[in-house]
């Protein structure tokens, strides 16, 4: 195992061999008839770690464009947040469901180490930017999941969260100390170039460390962020006419997973869920892992209360899946298996071993079109 922290390296792990985790279900204060209580305490409990509620304001939507594409009605919208650029967003839905009540869905962009775009890289919409094909191509074998999804009768909503896509930094609001080593290649390249947007995606990700410093100075949270914009899509998703309100999904690959894991816990309109690509126990993340890992996983003081595969049982007894990669380095081994074993556990406790199921696949990290299958047929089985 690669060690990042030398002789600190026990400094790491030795809190975690005296947690007792109070808020986890498997605390021997909870049992099998305590499910709604101990889901009230352990969410509020989140959500105060969290600490990021804004007043919502009026979406004030527009409709950008709307038109069909591979049996599809795309609709490009977009709607008004507290702070920052307006969100935008894809819904999808067969062309063919007029007048139906359909299975709702938010799709959960990833991370990637890629803020350019968001929703774009889940999506097929018309005009698709070609840099998208190898992103595609790496990560998810060249399917655009959300909207194949949607092809199986699905209204399926994709926003940009929190500093992606439409959400993201302009350059031109940056002081120059911020953007120097980017500026050259930013401005000798046309927008939406592959070089100009390597070079955006270079600085933002050397920003999020300091977004993140900010947030957490003002008494916020990078994860309470982006989790409050995802509440917000599902807002959004149950204002179209199209939607089944008491059958709402979500699911995401790496970022987009513990976009997942955020929602479906602290969002009880989810009715099931696909965490892809982020699933670990705490221990093995701080000893090992959290080089690899994004700003917006951490919450501050978690750990007192539970381990971070507890958070994706805080929504109680509702269907759950973990797809797992084997030789995923965002993750060690043990790390994926425990958090495995600790949910089976957590869901057995509950008297509800049929609603978690965890799969564990070949290879690095990807959301590849196995994987999706077993996706789609889950929520086939559970939303329709």
């Amino acid at each position: 195992m690669e060690n990042f922290l030398g002789k600190y390296l026990d400094m790491i792990k030795e809190p975690f061999e005296t947690f007792d985790y109070p808020m986890s279900f498997l605390s021997a204060d909870y049992n099998a008839a305590d499910v709604e209580k101990w889901q009230s305490e352990s969410r509020d409990a989140v959500r105060k770690l969290l600490s990021y509620n804004p007043p919502k304001i009026p979406f004030d939507t527009i409709i950008h464009d709307e038109y069909i594409k591979d049996g599809l009605i795309y609709r490009h919208i977009s709607y008004s947040q507290n702070h920052g650029p307006r969100t935008e967003g894809i819904f999808m839905r067969p062309e063919n469901s007029e007048g139906k009540k359909l299975p709702g869905f938010i799709g959960l962009h990833d991370h990637g180490g890629y803020k350019y775009y968001g929703k774009e890289k889940i999506t097929s919409p018309k005009n698709e930017p070609p840099v998208m094909k190898d992103f595609k191509d790496n990560y998810y074998e060249g399917r655009s999941w959300a909207s194949e999804l949607a092809k199986r009768g699905y209204a399926v909503f994709v926003p940009d969260v929190f500093l992606w896509g439409s959400r993201k930094i302009s350059p031109e609001d940056i002081s120059e100390r911020f953007i120097r080593d980017w500026r050259e290649k930013l401005q000798n390249n046309p927008v939406d170039s592959p070089e100009y947007i390597d070079a955006y995606n270079g600085y933002a990700n050397g920003a999020e460390e300091y977004i993140a410093k900010s947030l957490i100075t003002a008494g916020m949270t990078f994860p309470g962020a982006v989790v409050y914009e995802d509440m917000r899509a599902v807002d959004f998703l149950l204002t179209q006419p199209d939607t089944d309100e008491k059958n709402i999904g979500c699911a995401g690959l790496s970022g987009g997973g513990l976009r997942t894991v955020l929602l479906s816990s602290m969002d009880e309109r989810i009715k099931c869920s696909c965490c892809v690509g982020f699933m670990s126990t705490s221990a093995e993340i701080a000893a090992y892992k959290t080089y690899t890992h994004t700003w917006m996983m951490y919450i501050p003081g978690l750990s007192h209360l539970m381990d971070f595969s507890d958070l994706y049982s805080v929504h109680g007894k509702k269907p759950t899946m973990v797809l797992y990669d084997i030789d995923d380095p965002l993750y060690t081994v043990k790390g994926q298996e425990d958090a495995d074993k600790r949910l089976k556990a957590i869901f057995s406790k509950m008297d509800a071993s049929e609603l978690y199921s965890g799969h564990f696949y070949p290879g690095g990290h990807k959301f590849d079109i196995e994987m999706q299958n077993t996706a789609f047929n889950f929520f086939d089985k559970w939303l329709k």
